[in-house]
């Protein structure tokens, strides 16, 4: 019988594995949709994982299996899991089956669909790029420039500052960036979902926009499938209408998460710290998808979460061994206030190349981390005896990084409801003359303070004057 029209019945359940049995039938290929045909309102779709036996599969379900009883009915479809694609879905917040769930009017039903599963593009079909993708955050395009077409991740652990850096981003770009945006909510906190939505309703950006979710609390196969959703609706716009595509994806360690508690119901031995054998194909296999073709770049920025702040966990490098720019959240940053708390040491970029950004930002970076990393290793020395006991060009340096740190602090746009202090953005022109100031001893004579949480140096220049003022006053 064509697996089309096959039928077949479920014959155990394990959370969120469902073994089904086709007797005398043709098994439906890995990878196949499988639609349980039950009494509930809300659907149920399967994906074939592998063949049992001759007669039976073992599915990965991605809604809830409560309720589902053996003997239920279930068709195969004879095709992958498909979701709408187009210009139908801009706008509109789906889910990892491509269902509507913003409340709003249903999908035309001439929306084109498309697989979520598909190849990279071949070798020689693929672009590189060295265009500056400018963020307008100081630290970013000083040290850890992102690439146009490139990929990029934030490291951090909880509470550093990933997804109010993964916002604001958001936010710079609305602006410059004239394509469309495609945000993957993986295995994130509803909270948080719903605030983006209304966030992105309140600034006009949502027409541009496609919300693919699977939150933190869907099944496994909900958390693990979401990404290829969302990387499917970015291809369509990169290959069916040549558009440029910002793909954000909020939190990729939980499709590594996802996929680990899947391979434990499925009874594979697990890896090095219990993560799952298949841990570098899952994750090639989701970034090697996102690349840039002649005429159309997709250009990705990821959030990774660091699980017990160890970056070297498996999936942590397992993840950012694919990416262009790398940008490491530090929690001693976030403990003293310097917010973005991006580590400016341990983030890298392979834009910050002086054939790519020029003589001039390169040696300015160059001189920057070396200042910085000077202030590090004083620190300790600093902590035991004080600055007063370092010779006069050290003590010269860490005046200098002290005046640099606080400068490459910044507000953002989406924390002034928080803060109250109205967000800045920053010209990559202006950043590296504001550094360039600092590191050649401008500021020497100014008030820390007058550097801290500023915009542009001329911003920290009326800050230093009104701060004479007050005390020309008293």
């Amino acid at each position: 019988m064509d697996s089309v029209a096959s039928v077949g019945m479920v014959v155990s359940v394990r959370g969120a594995v469902v073994d089904v049995r086709f007797d005398g039938q043709t098994l439906p290929p890995i990878n196949t949709a499988l639609v349980v045909e039950w009494d509930r309102p809300d659907p149920l779709v399967l994906e074939v994982h592998s063949h049992v036996d001759r007669a039976t599969v073992r599915a990965i379900a991605l809604q809830a299996t409560a309720g589902l009883a053996r003997s239920t009915a279930v068709r195969a479809t004879g095709a992958p899991i498909s979701v709408p694609v187009g210009d139908a879905v801009l706008g509109r917040l789906l889910d990892v089956i491509g269902e509507v769930r913003d409340r709003g009017p249903a999908l035309p039903p001439d929306t084109p669909r498309r697989g979520i599963h598909n190849p990279p593009p071949a070798l020689e079909d693929e672009t590189s790029t060295t265009a500056m993708f400018e963020t307008g955050i100081k630290v970013i395009d000083l040290l850890a420039p992102l690439a146009q077409g490139g990929k990029a991740a934030m490291f951090g652990g909880a509470g550093v500052g990933k997804t109010v850096l993964v916002m604001e981003l958001i936010h710079a770009m609305v602006e410059k960036y004239k394509g469309i945006s495609v945000f993957a909510g993986v295995g994130e906190r509803s909270r948080e979902g719903h605030e983006l939505l209304l966030d992105m309703q309140g600034s006009g950006v949502l027409a541009r926009t496609v919300l693919v979710y699977g939150q933190m609390n869907e099944p496994p196969g909900a958390r693990w499938r979401v990404p290829l959703t969302a990387l499917t609706i970015a291809e369509h716009f990169r290959d069916q209408k040549h558009q440029n595509v910002l793909l954000l994806m909020d939190n990729v360690f939980r499709f590594v998460q996802a996929g680990s508690e899947l391979s434990s119901l499925l009874g594979r031995l697990p890896s090095r710290v219990g993560y799952q054998p298949t841990l570098a194909t899952e994750v090639a296999s989701l970034q090697e998808r996102i690349a840039s073709v002649a005429g159309a770049a997709v250009t990705a920025i990821q959030a990774v979460y660091v699980p017990a702040d160890d970056f070297t966990d498996p999936a942590v490098t397992a993840i950012s061994s694919h990416m262009d720019s790398i940008i490491m959240l530090s929690r001693a940053l976030a403990a003293e206030g310097f917010y973005p708390a991006i580590d400016p040491l341990a983030s890298s970029s392979v834009l910050l190349d002086p054939l790519v950004v020029g003589e001039e930002h390169y040696r300015l970076a160059e001189r920057a981390r070396e200042t910085l990393a000077r202030f590090k290793d004083l620190q300790d020395i600093i902590a035991l005896l004080g600055v007063e006991e370092l010779g006069a060009g050290d003590r010269l340096i860490v005046k200098r990084a002290r005046r640099l740190q606080r400068f490459l602090s910044q507000p953002f746009e989406v924390t002034e409801a928080f803060t109250g202090t109205p967000g800045r953005s920053v010209s990559r022109a202006d950043t590296l003359a504001g550094c360039r100031a600092i590191l050649d001893g401008e500021t020497d004579d100014w008030a820390e303070s007058s550097l801290y949480m500023v915009g542009n140096l001329d911003e920290a220049r009326q800050k230093e004057a009104s701060a004479a003022k007050l005390e020309t006053a008293s």
